[in-house]
């Protein structure tokens, strides 16, 4: 398998400095800019839920937070996928912001297979750090266990 053979992100408008803060290795969530609000808001979008204001900015985020649900995918997967299964797909809640949750991969470092932790080590609750790596064109966001 390549990255090429990966579904990659669609990014839009609203979503692409989530991707070149990835790229620098910050993990940023987009936030309401009107003084009265300062709510976090994942997915990125261009109002905001809580108060309909259009002024928005990117806050760094401390990439710890815990798995709030996670699955084991197996075949029949796409393809490009087959050979890495079974690999963990995680829900990762953020601590600074509970209710802003990230899907993603929990790998023993960097850039380590999908499938590179054993099952047996995910829980739910279990504390985790964001890390990322280059896959293909972007630079994804993945998660280790808290040491």
């Amino acid at each position: 398998m390549t990255s090429a053979d990966l579904l990659a992100p669609v990014v839009d408008d609203d979503g692409a400095p989530f991707w070149e803060y990835t790229a620098q290795h910050e993990l940023r969530v987009q936030a309401c800019a009107a003084p009265e609000c300062g709510e976090l808001r994942f997915p990125p979008r261009p109002c905001c839920p809580h108060c309909q204001s259009f002024d928005s900015e990117w806050r760094r985020m401390s990439g710890k937070g815990r798995i709030w649900s996670y699955v084991f995918p197996h075949p029949p997967l796409l393809p490009a996928y087959a050979d890495m299964a079974p690999y963990n797909a995680i829900v990762v809640e953020l601590a600074e912001a509970p209710r802003i949750r990230l899907v993603g991969n929990l790998v023993t470092e960097a850039g380590a297979p999908w499938n590179s932790v054993d099952p047996s080590r995910l829980r739910i609750g279990a504390r985790v750090q964001v890390v990322f790596a280059r896959i293909g064109e972007f630079t994804m966001p993945q998660w280790v266990l808290e040491r």
